[in-house]
């Protein structure tokens, strides 16, 4: 871009922020509370088709008076609202890919001081989150993020034509992309076209990363679109395991944790496993075992126990053997009380539960 066009670019935009804070001003002066410069124009990566990023903050939904869509010198332009209760609140606990734009926003007009200072304990919400080394919040965050890429890949199995295939597929990177910057605990700092270039640059990205990248967007049959799309999926999902196994710190089988587990374990799934099997109803037992195996993820995870498998062993014609490797995982887990002392709350009569309980 010669100096010419780019005088007359910063010209124009100028006198755009000035029109916009002047109305303001005029119609809006209790609506609206923050108007920052933000995007491309605030980074410098602007090109003489850029338009003009505007964060709007609203304090009452009057202000949605103020935005305006139009095209001024073959520009399109889109002015509207920033309500503080989402998008705001949502870049201040690093929920929104978009917090680049609270953190780096170039405060051009607020109405009144308590509105500037609102603003700025969001933005240092944001930037102490953003300080904090890599650990517990950010990988459940990027777990929140990959999930929906999860999702979206599910959607180009499901789909049957290369279109919603393809579209399901940029779901696919765009929502690992967002799983990466949040396991890396950092913002994006530039737009769309630097996404590739920015995360390349991450300490905590999988081997290949610009190949797999490129592959989803390179592939031309749904084939090729689902395959590369799993494949990238994968990769980030198990760089994802890695870091949790290497910054979360595991939690150990104590006295206290287990308490009341394994008989919330007998009480929600031992005797639907039993009596299923014993009915042979095989939808009963699926359920069941799914309840068993869901319950003993839950214990692995929060409390330390063993993981255990359950389902690798339901077979529809051979519940029996579901049944003894139900036990035999019962019998382990109770092992898991034994070692930290804990004795299982049994009682055969309701009276010696009685005198305990009321005890």
């Amino acid at each position: 871009m010669n100096e010419l066009i780019k005088k007359q670019l910063m010209e124009k935009n100028e006198r755009l922020i000035k029109m916009v804070i002047e109305r303001a001003k005029r119609d809006f002066p209790d609506d609206i509370a923050i108007i920052g410069l933000t995007g491309s124009m605030r980074t410098g990566d602007f090109h003489e088709k850029s338009d003009l990023d505007l964060i709007i903050i609203n304090n009452t939904d009057r202000a949605w008076g103020i935005s305006y869509c139009f095209i001024l010198d073959e520009v399109g332009y889109d002015m509207y609202c920033t309500p503080w209760d989402t998008r705001i609140q949502a870049q201040a606990s690093l929920e929104s890919p978009g917090v680049s734009s609270l953190t780096d926003l170039e405060i051009l007009y607020y109405a009144k001081t308590e509105d500037l200072e609102k603003f700025n304990k969001f933005r240092q919400k944001a930037l102490d989150a953003l300080a904090k080394p890599i650990g517990e919040e950010c990988l459940i965050r990027a777990k929140k993020w990959i999930d929906i890429a999860k999702q979206e890949y599910s959607a180009t199995m499901l789909a049957d034509d290369i279109g919603s295939v393809r579209h399901a597929s940029a779901g696919v990177i765009y929502n690992l992309v967002n799983a990466l910057v949040s396991m890396n605990n950092t913002c994006i700092k530039r737009g769309i076209k630097r996404y590739l270039e920015e995360i390349c640059m991450y300490r905590y990205i999988p081997d290949d990363l610009e190949s797999l990248y490129m592959t989803v967007i390179e592939a031309n049959t749904i084939e090729g679109i689902r395959h590369a799309s799993l494949t990238i999926l994968r990769s980030v999902t198990e760089l994802h395991r890695t870091m949790c196994t290497s910054f979360l710190v595991k939690p150990t089988p104590t006295f206290d944790n287990l308490r009341g587990t394994y008989e919330e374990l007998w009480c929600n799934c031992r005797n639907k496993i039993m009596n299923s099997v014993e009915t042979n109803d095989t939808s009963y037992a699926f359920h069941a075992a799914l309840g068993a195996q869901e319950y003993l993820d839950e214990m692995a995870a929060v409390k330390g126990t063993p993981r255990f498998d359950l389902m690798q062993h339901f077979d529809a014609s051979e519940l029996q053997g579901m049944k003894e490797k139900f036990l035999q995982m019962m019998d382990e887990y109770l092992d898991e009380y034994v070692k930290v002392g804990r004795k299982v709350e049994r009682y055969d009569t309701i009276e010696q539960l009685y005198a305990q309980y009321m005890s």
